[in-house]
C-alpha cells in the first residue's frame, strides 16, 4: 500500500460523509505548529500563519512515517476527521501483510448472513424479554436492510441513510433502539475480525433526541378507565377478563408491560409476585387487598402456566395494545400510552406523600435519579404545597418561626 493509496482512502472516507475530497488538498505555506489529540495515535491538527486549521493523520507503513491531510477543521467536524484516520490507520496497518487483508475480505459475509451469526452467538446470553424485543426490532427493520453489502464495507453513509430512513417510518425511538442493536453487532465484528477494529459504522450516527413525556392519569380520568375495566371484566369472554385484568393490574402496581403479561400462577406468593425477568433483574411486588383479587379472579387455564391466557387461540396473551386502544376512545384519552399507568403509579404515590426511595422500590428501579422522572404532581396538588409553603413563610414573617 502506498501514500497514493491512503489518500485514496481519506477521499473515500470523505465522499462518503458529504465532503469534496477537494477540500482535502494540501495547504500552502508552512505549518506553525501540530497538535497532537490523544484521541488517536497519529492524529493531529496543523495550525498555519494564516489562521487556517487542517486536520492531518501520520501513521508508518513500508518503514516509512507517511503524513496524510484529511481536511480543514473549518469544513469537517472533529469527530469525522477521527473517523476518517482510523480508517487511514486501519488500512495501513493491513497493508503490511496483503494475504491477510485478501483473506479478511474473501471471509466477511453479508450483512444479512452476519446479522443471523450474531444472534445465533449472542441471543441466547440475553435475558428473554431482551431476546423478544430485539427480536422483533431485527424482524421488522434490520434484517434486509442492507441486501447487497458486506459487514466489511458496510459505510457510515449507508447506516445513515437507513437511519433517516427508519425515523420517518417507524419513528425516532424505534430507530435508536435498532442504532443501538447495530452498533452492538458491529462491535462483535471488529472482534470477530470481519472488519479492521474503530470503523463501527454507527459510532458516529447521532440518535434521535428522546423526548420524556411526563403525562399520567388524573383522577377523573381514572374513574372513566376504570369503568370501562370494571365492564369488560363482568364480561363472560374469558380472555376478554383477563387482558382488562393484566390492564387494571398495571394501573395498581406500576409494573411494566411485560413483567405482567409474563407472569405465571407460581410467581404468586400470597401478597407477593416475585417477578423472574424484569429489567434490573429479579424482583418482588408487593400486592394490595385490590391487586390480589384482581389476579384470584382471573379463570385458570388447566396444566398452564401463564396467568393471562387467550383462550380463543389457546396461547399466552402477548399483548393488551389493541384493547388498550379501545379504552381509550372511550375514555377520550388521545395521548396516553400503556407506559403512562406506570407514570401513573409513581405520581399518585409522590401525591400520597411516599418518598422517592420509597417508590423506586416499589417500581424496582436501582437509582432514585429513574424515579424522579415518573413522579408528578398535578395543578391541585401544586397549588396546596404552594399555598402550604406560602403561609408557613407568612407565620414566619409575623412571629419568627415557621
Amino acid at each position: 500500500m502506498t501514500s497514493l493509496s491512503l489518500k485514496q482512502i481519506v477521499e473515500k472516507a470523505l465522499a462518503e460523509i458529504g465532503v469534496s475530497p477537494k477540500l482535502a488538498q494540501k495547504s500552502k505555506g508552512k505549518a506553525r505548529t501540530t497538535t497532537w489529540i490523544a484521541v488517536e495515535n497519529g492524529f493531529g491538527i496543523r495550525h498555519y500563519a494564516s489562521g487556517r486549521h487542517v486536520y492531518i493523520v501520520q501513521t508508518r507503513m513500508g518503514g516509512r512515517v507517511r503524513t496524510i491531510t484529511i481536511g480543514p477543521a473549518s469544513v469537517i467536524t472533529r469527530h469525522q476527521a477521527v473517523m476518517v484516520a482510523r480508517q487511514v490507520i486501519a488500512h495501513a496497518r493491513v497493508g503490511h501483510d496483503p494475504a491477510t487483508a485478501r483473506q479478511r475480505i474473501r471471509g466477511a459475509p453479508r450483512m444479512d448472513d452476519f446479522i443471523a451469526e450474531y444472534w445465533e452467538k449472542c441471543a441466547p446470553t440475553w435475558k428473554p424479554s431482551t431476546q423478544e424485543t430485539a427480536g422483533g426490532y431485527r424482524r421488522c427493520h434490520i434484517d434486509g436492510a442492507f441486501p447487497d453489502a458486506y459487514v466489511d464495507s458496510l459505510s457510515e453513509a449507508e447506516v445513515i441513510k437507513w437511519f433517516v430512513a427508519l425515523t420517518d417510518r417507524s419513528g425516532p425511538g424505534a430507530a435508536n433502539r435498532c442504532l443501538e442493536i447495530l452498533r452492538a453487532a458491529f462491535n462483535k465484528a471488529e472482534k470477530w475480525g470481519y472488519r479492521v477494529e474503530n470503523t463501527n459504522p454507527c459510532l458516529a450516527v447521532r440518535q434521535n433526541k428522546r423526548n420524556h413525556r411526563t403525562r399520567f392519569l388524573s383522577d377523573d380520568e381514572l374513574v372513566r378507565v376504570g369503568a370501562i375495566l370494571a365492564e369488560a371484566r363482568s364480561s363472560d369472554d374469558r380472555t376478554l377478563h383477563a387482558r382488562a385484568s393484566a390492564i387494571l393490574l398495571l394501573i395498581l402496581t406500576g409494573c411494566r408491560v411485560s413483567e405482567v403479561l409474563g407472569l405465571h400462577w407460581t410467581d404468586l406468593k400470597g401478597k407477593r409476585l416475585l417477578l423472574r425477568d424484569t429489567k434490573t433483574g429479579p424482583r418482588t411486588v408487593w400486592l394490595g387487598d385490590e391487586a390480589r383479587e384482581i389476579l384470584v379472579s382471573i379463570p385458570r387455564a388447566v396444566k398452564q402456566p401463564w396467568i393471562f391466557w387467550n383462550w380463543r387461540y389457546e396461547s399466552p396473551i402477548k399483548s393488551v395494545q389493541d384493547l388498550w386502544a379501545q379504552v381509550r376512545a372511550q375514555a377520550k384519552l388521545r395521548d396516553v400510552r400503556l407506559h403512562d399507568l406506570r407514570h401513573t403509579f409513581a405520581s399518585h404515590a409522590v401525591m400520597g406523600k411516599e418518598n422517592l426511595p420509597m417508590i423506586g422500590k416499589l417500581l424496582g428501579h436501582a437509582l432514585v435519579a429513574s424515579t424522579a422522572r415518573y413522579a408528578h404532581f398535578d395543578d391541585d396538588h401544586l397549588l396546596e404545597a404552594t399555598e402550604t409553603i406560602g403561609a408557613a413563610i407568612e407565620r414566619a414573617m409575623l412571629t419568627g418561626s415557621l
